[in-house]
């Protein structure tokens, strides 16, 4: 399963938040059950995330660690709109 997350942050805050990510990117994508993850850069101040995980049960075991709890409250306040979420299912061609 894929699961896209769209961040829009306050503009004085980007610099903040790509300090503070792009170093734990690694520690996420090491956790049990995520095949890749990728942290891209859209239009100023908007940031997704695209994570592959094997199942429902590893993302969500990855949201309940203790990586992901210092994560989100730590960027959460940084957020200019309310995060986005989709999960999807990849359709093989």
């Amino acid at each position: 399963m894929i699961r896209i997350v769209h961040l829009q942050l306050q503009s004085e805050r980007c610099a903040d938040f790509e300090a503070f990510v792009q170093p734990k990117m690694a520690a996420i994508a090491a956790q049990p059950g995520c095949r890749g993850l990728r942290l891209l850069k859209g239009a100023p101040g908007h940031y997704f995330t695209v994570s592959d995980w094997e199942s429902e049960k590893a993302l969500n075991a990855y949201r309940d660690s203790a990586l992901f709890a210092e994560i989100w409250p730590t960027v959460k306040p940084w957020f200019s709109a309310k995060a986005e979420a989709w999960t999807t299912d990849e359709i093989p061609f």
